[in-house]
């Protein structure tokens, strides 16, 4: 799929590190440990202005890499790789990335 950016639930452990996230009316369960990195944002496409001493929470955001399995009937599934940013002074997370090459791959339809 991409780069995007959809909001999702996430549930954390005390230290901040992603356990479970609901998305697209699905729950999933992190099912290997994450990476966690930070990334310069373009705050001014974001914010309408930059408040005095908001230095390093306003130009890096939080980035999480997680690899996640559906609970429930979905179980089944395969293990999905996403990316989820954390807004550092709102806690909100977004989904940013959804990796293609480990998605399923679905053999041709033949005639």
């Amino acid at each position: 799929m991409g780069m995007f950016s959809e909001s999702v639930d996430v549930a954390c452990t005390p230290s901040g590190q992603p356990l479970r996230l609901d998305w697209a009316a699905r729950h999933y369960t992190v099912c290997a440990e994450p990476v966690r990195w930070y990334e310069r944002r373009q705050w001014w496409t974001e914010e309408s202005r930059a408040p005095l001493g908001s230095g390093p929470g306003l130009v890096d955001h939080e980035i999480w890499r997680v690899q996640v399995r559906a609970d429930g009937e979905d179980a089944a599934e395969p293990t999905l790789t996403l990316d989820l940013s954390r807004h550092v002074s709102s806690g909100r997370w977004r989904l940013v990335r959804i990796h293609d090459a480990l998605q399923p791959h679905r053999k041709p339809e033949t005639a």
